[in-house]
């Protein structure tokens, strides 16, 4: 085969709802003020639920979409920066409770920008013949990570994980990757402490990053897959802010016509786990163009990033 295409996808998301209102009664903050800020209404919280429960939950809607039986997948990668357990990776745990028998499973962090940088690895891995079907999947629980007396942090963060299944095709339907890192900047995100990690950030640095940076980062990831910007028929980014969101499609210059995810409304910032959440919904809502153009963007801890144009499926 000579390339690879996203055959399904599948998202889930605990049922839990924490809204703006829940929040004033924890912090000193209000619905306008987060509205204002972030543009998040509300987000989802798993109470008892696991990474790997999420995962899992994800990864067998993707599977059942796909029409695939555990046997036919040869890779499971998990992207999260908030499993607790170092050894078995997720993936693995997520492999043993779908039935997955033999494939190479093993775990990604690359922050938020993780779904993306682990969706190209799935993608050289089965161009190189290394696997047919694999399965690429977002997953995080930031609620175990966040610090719920900061008002500037506790506002942003959700649970949940979203799943894409990676087969190989004769025509490519995952476009050349753009990645990269700013290790200087490492520090702008971060989740550490010994005992108990907690996610913090410097929100302006941040914004300011990505809104000025990320553009030309997304503009080569379509020069990469012959594609311009104007031929988008829609863009999935890391769903961070709103904020952001807005301010990056303005400075993009992406036309009126391409559909823009703004998922982070309703779910919050879920990390490695945000970006195929809200293009699992779009998809099902019918909302994207069979095959049509879509740009995929993760961005955030390391600071890092990771792009790529793919075929709606």
């Amino acid at each position: 085969m000579s390339g690879s295409r996203i055959t399904a996808l599948g998202h889930y998301q605990p049922s839990r709802v924490l809204t703006n209102d829940d929040l004033a009664a924890i912090v000193e903050t209000d619905d306008s003020w987060i509205r204002q800020r972030t543009g998040i209404a509300t987000r989802r919280i798993a109470d008892t639920e696991s990474v790997a429960d999420l995962a899992s939950e994800a990864a067998e809607k993707a599977m059942a979409a796909a029409g695939l039986a555990p046997a036919d997948i040869g890779m499971v990668t998990v992207a999260t920066c908030t499993a607790v357990d170092r050894c078995p990776s997720t993936a693995a745990l997520v492999a043993a409770r779908l039935g997955i028998p033999s494939a190479v499973t093993y775990d990604l962090n690359n922050a938020c920008a993780g779904f993306c940088t682990a969706l190209a690895c799935a993608d050289h891995a089965v161009r190189a013949g290394a696997a047919r079907h694999a399965l690429v999947i977002g997953a995080e629980k930031m609620s175990d990570v966040t610090d719920w007396t900061d008002r500037t942090s506790c506002i942003l963060l959700g649970d949940g994980a979203g799943a894409a299944v990676i087969s190989a095709a004769d025509t490519p339907g995952i476009g050349p990757v753009a990645w990269g890192s700013d290790p200087a900047r490492a520090d702008a995100v971060r989740i550490g402490g010994d005992w108990h990690p907690r996610f913090a950030q410097e929100g302006q640095a941040v914004f300011r990053w990505a809104t000025t940076e990320l553009p030309a980062v997304a503009r080569e990831a379509c020069k990469r897959a012959g594609i311009t910007v104007g031929d988008l028929a829609g863009i999935v980014t890391h769903q961070a802010n709103l904020r952001i969101i807005e301010a990056f499609v303005r400075r993009l210059g992406l036309p009126d016509t391409a559909v823009v995810a703004r998922d982070v409304v309703d779910s919050g910032n879920t990390s490695a786990a945000s970006v195929p959440i809200a293009l699992s919904k779009l998809v099902e809502r019918r909302e994207l163009p069979p095959g049509g153009p879509v740009l995929l963007m993760g961005f955030g801890g390391g600071l890092s990033w990771s792009a790529q144009v793919i075929a709606c499926p």
